[in-house]
């Protein structure tokens, strides 16, 4: 597969950036960081509005522990494309590492509004409201998410415990069984 890309990157800008966002891709999935950084900036430097490329510069830039600048490739992806639900998860899940709950949690209900039995997504809400400390949305989200991955034994723990720290022992008691 990265050999056949590396024959599109020589095409003219669009089917360029497509090659170097795919090479991207591929090298960011085998860890392979500079590679990735590489074809990113190709992509991106080929078709700046390509909001796949900006996602994947953001996702290279957030890998190295610039998370403010990741941010704004996210952003500049979703004024390209608003739809573009990878950029949205990212800028949530990097609000939450800049600990800004809100603004990642705003990010998690706008994907929720548009991927509704996304499991990860599910999680990501039930996770902000703990962070928050509101346990009481926390459970009815984990709630939803059980009803989308019923034996995820991880997600039936957590639910276990939020009953427990409640003082509902009963129902932390058939979480923690199931």
């Amino acid at each position: 597969a990265l050999e056949t890309l590396k024959i599109f990157e020589k095409r003219d800008s669009r089917v360029k950036s497509a090659a170097a966002t795919n090479l991207s891709c591929l090298y960011y999935l085998e860890n392979d960081l500079a590679q990735a950084t590489k074809y990113a900036d190709l992509a991106v430097n080929s078709d700046r509005y390509n909001p796949a490329a900006l996602t994947n510069k953001g996702n290279t830039v957030f890998a190295s522990g610039d998370y403010e600048k990741a941010a704004e490739f996210y952003k500049e992806a979703l004024r390209n494309d608003s739809s573009c639900t990878e950029a949205l998860y990212n800028l949530g899940l990097t609000y939450k590492k800049l600990e800004r709950i809100d603004e990642a949690l705003d990010c998690f209900l706008k994907l929720h509004a548009i991927l509704q039995n996304s499991a990860k997504v599910l999680y990501q809400i039930a996770s902000l409201y703990e962070i928050m400390e509101d346990p009481n949305q926390a459970i009815e989200w984990l709630l939803q998410l059980i009803s989308v991955v019923p034996t995820d034994p991880h997600v039936l723990a957590k639910l276990g415990k939020l009953y427990d720290n409640e003082g509902d022992k009963s129902q932390a008691f058939h979480y923690y069984y199931e």
